[in-house]
Formats: structure tokens, sequence, C-alpha cells
């Protein structure tokens, strides 16, 4: 099988190709010998499948043909010329097709969800040439059906984020076969934390979340190669709520499951509803067995992968002291429920085991779990994987990662805006994947809208990561760009969705605060600049987008910068308001005026999401998200309190202490040299970080060194003589292993010293941590002779993500 690495891919997704069929089944605006008119002068070619064929595929199809009517100019169909699509061993068109050795199905057979398209000459009668379209599986082929739309010029989001499609008079499919699967077995999205937000559009827009929502939930998780979905559940149940939702979930494809605590397909609020009593094994073993036992029966003859375990009531821990053994009857139990309902043996349903929270601390303590279950670890709820296996530790069922783009919980919510850098992902995912998680990839989207970069991202990576390198990724925010708005303004909008995510990345906006950036050092000024040529670059591309795009312009890269360089400035008038009202100046008043204007545009910008085509957003921008005083957020958003001076009132000038002198800083890619250890060595990942580039040991799997021995970095710099204070800013990543996260640092030829990032700390350390995202450690060095010195520093463990050096002097001269 041709797998493509994943930047050409996404390039060939550009609304507007400019390069000739050269690939094996590429699609073009020229043509080639034997290639086929998907469109010509703006007629689509048809679209073929046989009658009694399977449900979702059908859908898919009709999909497709409704793609293809967008993209031509005409509305009829061309006879001659076709897309046939079906599955191997379920088509018979398909089958003789194969078996006269016309179609090369080899590069999807026996794959899990893999698929071939291969154009073929004289199908059947009347057609002189079709595209065919062969799953591996009915998965497979609706999946090969989405990839011909997307690398058509359909955007995943088209209706999602109002994406137009650009129309093509002509429209070509080259020769060749191609053939993909994913590298990962379930790829899925969880809506979560949903109200208020996507809650009130649901029932604004279709009466509540029920089967009309989830229609188009689950055709754009399919449209970006997902096929896992763990469905909104605050207070909510998809299948109490509206029973069509998971029959319509079993005919297009998507396999149903539940979060992290909602064990055995039953959503958490059904429990509160039936007022079964104590969610309590020990106290009430037989509700729970006979609640536990429903979910599975109205779930038969549908596809799932079945959460089990149990935590405590509405997402808590279990009670302190909670024995191993009873959590591992409660699995035991569970599992004759499976047998039981579905007559066969417990190891032939697909079953998952979070370790979330306190339960990986249950694991590490030798908790003994079915070989056959897929253990799904989480990350720390900010981005920051906790556990992964250790390279060779196989297990049959396999391993999985739970990740987030939202959360509701401390140190803070962050829920409004997307602060998630897909550098970090890919760095953190990447990770997972060397560590052999291959089973399920799936991400707390929150609600889904304003994440739907990131989401792209992480279900184009999770299809394929090895394709998914450190170039690739590079390139990914252009590639996305182009997909939604066309080549020509792609680089412009990649550079503003960088910067964007990276200054939301440095603190999430619901931890601002007047406090957040100093007035004194420039900080403050600096952020301010910051957002103010961000302003700048979306008015300069603007003029570049389509009027017909304008809508998605404003919602994937317009409405973040606005939003958040508004916040940003209201913050820094409240605290130059304070400041100037302490000292008694009359500017305050003139402050106070101006940070309640930008108060008011903060509602202001949420109307004008909210009214993009006729109001299709309403309530999606309902997001409180000014006023936090705790991790919860407030019930509606608050002005900060400003202050204001009576005239006549003496002004008393701020006694400040003197300003520190600023540290030495160093960016931890501008190394001057750097040497290897065998196969180890430093990447430079872009984007990285808080600065915008990192570096991080290579392989993620390298084996640990001892200090002094492993790869190393060196930096030139020039130090007085005495004593100094050497600052490394890492990413927050935590010890997936159990090993540790070390690096080594000296100065000039003085001994190596060894730091651990996160030795000796507890909860608050890991707190101010991801609420600044860096990790920030110390080491102290002697220089006796004042001038050039060179600072080495040494991986010790893999999976440290180093950003910058600091350098502060103390005992200059003596």
């Amino acid at each position: 099988m041709k797998i493509a690495h994943i930047a050409a891919l996404l390039l060939s997704l550009l609304a507007a190709p400019a390069f000739a069929c050269t690939g094996d089944a590429a699609i073009c605006e020229t043509t080639s010998p034997g290639a086929l008119s998907l469109i010509a002068e703006g007629v689509p070619a048809r679209i073929v499948v046989e009658p009694g064929g399977d449900a979702g595929v059908r859908d898919a199809a009709d999909d497709l043909a409704r793609d293809l009517a967008a993209l031509g100019v005409r509305d009829d169909t061309a006879s001659d010329r076709a897309i046939i699509i079906g599955v191997v061993g379920a088509s018979p068109l398909i089958d003789r097709l194969v078996a006269e050795g016309r179609l090369d199905v080899s590069g999807a057979a026996g794959r899990w969800e893999g698929f071939v398209q291969q154009v073929v000459d004289r199908p059947m009668p009347g057609v002189e040439r079709a595209l065919v379209i062969a799953g591996a599986d009915r998965r497979g082929a609706i999946f090969g059906v989405y990839d011909l739309s997307r690398r058509a010029g359909v955007s995943p989001w088209a209706w999602w984020a109002d994406v137009p499609v650009a129309r093509r008079a002509n429209l070509f499919v080259a020769t060749g076969s191609r053939a993909d699967a994913p590298a990962v077995r379930y790829r899925g999205i969880f809506l979560n934390d949903e109200e208020p937000a996507l809650g009130e559009w649901a029932r604004a827009s279709f009466g509540g979340i029920n089967a009309k929502f989830y229609e188009r939930v689950f055709e754009l998780t399919l449209r970006l190669k997902g096929n896992y979905l763990w469905p909104a559940m605050w207070g909510k149940s998809l299948w109490q709520d509206d029973p069509a939702s998971a029959a319509l979930a079993q005919r297009m494809g998507i396999v149903l499951g539940t979060s992290h605590h909602e064990p055995m397909l039953r959503a958490h609020v059904e429990w509160e509803r039936e007022k079964a009593g104590a969610w309590d094994y020990t106290a009430n073993t037989a509700r729970l067995r006979r609640f536990w036992r429903e979910g599975i029966e109205r779930n038969a003859g549908r596809e799932a992968l079945v959460t089990i375990g149990m935590r405590g009531d509405g997402d808590e821990p279990m009670i302190e002291g909670t024995a191993i053994s009873l959590l591992e009857r409660i699995v035991a139990d569970q599992r004759a429920i499976l047998a039981d309902v579905t007559g066969k043996p417990a190891e032939q349903t697909p079953q998952i085991w979070a370790l979330y929270k306190e339960v990986q601390d249950y694991y590490d303590q030798g908790m003994q779990v079915p070989d056959d279950v897929t253990l799904l670890f989480a990350d720390d709820n900010w981005g920051n994987i906790r556990r992964l296996p250790k390279p060779g530790e196989t297990r049959a069922g396999g391993y999985g990662v739970y990740y987030h783009f939202d959360y509701v919980g401390g140190p803070r919510n962050y829920k409004w805006l997307n602060t998630n850098q897909i550098s970090r992902t890919w760095e953190q995912m990447s990770l997972a994947w060397t560590h052999g998680v291959d089973r399920l990839w799936i991400v707390n989207v929150g609600d889904l809208k304003p994440m739907e970069l990131p989401t792209s991202f992480f279900l184009d990576m999770a299809w394929n990561p090895a394709a998914m390198t450190v170039d690739a990724m590079a390139d990914y925010h252009r590639a996305w760009a182009a997909e939604q708005f066309g080549a020509g303004s792609a680089a412009a909008i990649a550079s503003i969705l960088d910067r964007t995510t990276r200054y939301l990345a440095r603190q999430k906006p619901e931890l601002w605060s007047p406090d957040s950036w100093s007035l004194d050092n420039g900080e403050a000024a600096g952020v301010l600049a910051e957002w103010a040529a961000l302003d700048r670059d979306v008015d300069a591309v603007r003029p570049m987008i389509a009027a017909d795009a304008e809508a998605a312009f404003f919602q994937l890269v317009e409405h973040p910068v606005r939003a958040a360089g508004n916040l940003a400035r209201l913050y820094v008038t409240v605290a130059r308001n304070r400041r100037a009202a302490s000292e008694g100046r009359l500017e305050a008043n003139a402050l106070a005026d101006q940070a309640e204007r930008l108060f008011a545009e903060d509602r202001a910008i949420r109307r004008r999401y909210e009214s993009l085509k006729g109001g299709k957003w309403r309530h999606m921008m309902a997001q409180t998200h000014i006023g936090y005083t705790g991790w919860q957020q407030p019930e509606t958003d608050i002005m900060p309190q400003v202050h204001r001076v009576v005239p006549g009132t003496a002004a008393t000038p701020r006694q400040g202490p003197a300003a520190l002198p600023a540290p030495l800083t160093i960016e931890a890619a501008a190394f001057a040299s750097q040497r290897p250890d065998g196969d180890a060595r430093w990447i430079t990942v872009p984007g990285l970080g808080i600065t915008g580039r990192a570096v991080t040991p290579w392989p993620q799997i390298a084996s640990a060194r001892s200090a002094g021995e492993g790869p190393m970095l060196e930096y030139d710099v020039t130090l007085p003589r005495g004593e100094v204070q050497l600052e490394v800013l890492a990413a927050p990543s935590l010890d997936v292993t159990g090993t540790g996260r070390r690096y080594a640092i000296a100065i000039g030829d003085a001994p190596p010293q060894t730091i651990d990032l996160w030795a000796g700390t507890g909860e608050r350390e890991w707190a101010e941590a991801v609420s600044n995202s860096v990790r920030i450690t110390t080491s102290r060095h002697r220089i006796e002779t004042a001038g050039r010195h060179r600072i080495r520093l040494w991986m010790v463990d893999p999976g440290v993500v180093i950003e910058q050096l600091r350098i502060r002097t103390w005992g200059i001269g003596r």
C-alpha cells in the first residue's frame, strides 16, 4: 500500500490545485492519459451503488453525489462516467472486477477500514470508465467515499464552519490504484462540558441533542475519518433522549461508547433519573447489575466499544480506601453480564478500562485487568499524558489515550476558545504512538466549536501517526488553511493560526485577570502589541477572502483574534485604571470608561459570531469567561471592578520597588552545536511552547542515559564572575513511564547537575505549571572567570521538552 506523506495529502486538498495528475488516483484540474473525468464541463460522474448494499455506504454515496453537484456547475450527471462504490465480498460487481483481474484490492484486503480507489475501463454495460471505491469492510467503503470528496475540494467543515465549495468546470482522477487504511483502530471525539453553548445552540437549531443533531455530528466524524463517539452527557442520554440516535449511529457506521466514568453503555444521568439508590457496588449490587445489564441489552446487534470499571458518583473518585479486589470483582461481574447477554465470551466484545485520575493509581498498585481489555490512559486534563506502557509491554486489547482540548475542573475551566497548540498535541500523541498506543485515540472537544483546527489535526494524525512527521506538523496550519480558504491566503492565515493558539496556550484566557501582566517591565505592553499585530494581519488577509467564505473566515480565524485581543485589552486597561486610581490620577476615570467599552465589545463580538448565516450559530458563543473567582465558571460574565477619582484629589505617585534586571534569555532552539549519542539526538519542534520553538530528545523511546553521557546541546554565553542561577523552562510533560523526567546541565567543564522536572513536587507545583504552560527548574553554578562560557545541556530521560534558558546573576565582581 502507498501511504502518502500527510503534508502531500493535505496539499492535494487545496481549493485551487495547480499541479498535474501525476500520482495514483490523484485528483486535479488537468487531464492525463486514462484519467476519469470526475466533472466534465460542469457535469459530474454518476454514482453507482448496488441495490441492497449497506445503508451507511448508500448514505455516504448520497453525500458524495451532493458534494459533486456542489463542485460542478450543472445539475445533471453523466451516463458514461461513473463512481462505483461497494464492499469487497458484499458487492457482486466489485467481486467480479477483482476476479477478472481488473481491480487490485490487495492494498486493502483484510485491513480494518481499508479502501482502494482505482480507475477501471468499461466496468459495466454503458459505462466507458469509472472510479471504483472498494472497501475492505463497510466503513472502509465509507472512508473511501469521504476521502474522495475531501481530495476533490469539499472541506469536512463545509456545514459545521460554513466553508464554501469552489465550483469546477473540470476535475479528473488519474489512473493507478490508491489504497489506504488507518493505523489506529478507534479514532473519536467526546462531546463534553456542552452547556451552555452547544446545548443551547442544539436546542434552538434541532429541538435538542437528538438524532437530527447527531446526524450532523456523525457525518462530520466520518468525513474526518473518525469512527467513535462518546456522546454529550451533561444531563443527557443519547439512548433515552432520542432512541433514533443510537439506531442512526449503527446505520452510518459510528461506534458508540460512553465516557470514562459511565460503564456498560449507560449514561450517568440515567441512574439519576431512575432514582435507584446509592452508586455503591457493595451496598446496591443487584440494582447496579440490573442497570448495567439493561445497557448491554438495549445495544443488541449494534457495534460498541464498552467502558467497564467504576468511578464514584458523578465522575468523582471512589471512596477512599476502595479495595483493588472490589474493582476486580466489579470488572468480573460486568464481563459476566456481557457474556450472558451477548451469548459469546466476554473477550469477543471490545471493552476499555479508563485509567483516569485515581484509577491509574489502582493500576499502578497492581490491579489485574483481563488481557483483552483495552487500557485507556489519560492526560492530566491539560494535555500532558500521565502514563504510557513501556516499550514492548503488549496486551491483546492494546492501549488507548484519552486527551483533552477542553476541561471543567481545577485549577481552572477552559472552554471558551481554542487554546490548544497542534505542536503540543503532536509531541504528546507521537509519544503515545511510539509507546505502542494504537487501539484508541479519543479527545474531549467540548462544544466541538471552536475546536475545528485541533480536532482536524487529532483525527488526521490518528489515521496515520507515522506520516505526521515534524515537518508535516509544521506545515499543517498552512495546509489546513488552504483546504478551507485556498492557496492564495494560506500562508498568511497559517501565521495567524499559529500565533493565536501560541498566545492563548501560554495561559488560558479563563485564567487572565488584571494582575496577569506587569505594567512596570513592558510585559503588559508586549502582550497588547502581539494582539494588535494579529488584528492588523487579520485586516490584511480579509480582502483576500471570497465573499462566500467570510463567515468561515470569521469563525475559524478572525473571531479568536478579536475576542482574545479585546479581553487582554480589557484586563490591562483595568490594571492601569486601578494603578491610576491608587495614585489619585484623574486618568483613572477615562480608563474606567475605556474598560467598560471593552467589556461591552466582548458582547458585541459574540453577537457578530452568532448572527452569521442568518443566526445559524445563535448561542454557540454563550460560554462565560470573565469573572472567575475559582475553578468553576461564573454564571454570567462579570465586569471587573474599576475605580474613579474625584476631581481635586491630590495625586500620590506610586513608590514601587526598583525593577530587577531582566535575566539573560536564550531560546533552547538557538544552540551553538549538538553532539548526538548513538541513535539519540535533540530535534527542534517548530511552533512548540511559549516561545514558538522547543527542543526535545529523539526518538521519543530512546533509552535513558547517565548524566553527561547522552546527546548534548551547547550554548555560548558571556557571564560575569560569581554565582549564577540557571533556569530551564520546559513543557509541563509528565513522567509517563515512572523513570523520571530528567536532564543534566553544566557550565564549562564543571560536573553536570541532574535535574528532575517533578522531583519533590505536588499538586501546587503541577497546578502552577499547567496554568502557565511551563515547568521551571533551577540550578546554581559558580563562574570563576568572567567572559565567554559554554552551557552544556544533556538528555538523561527522553520526553523532556526544553523551551528556554534564563540566567540570573549574583555577587558580580567578587
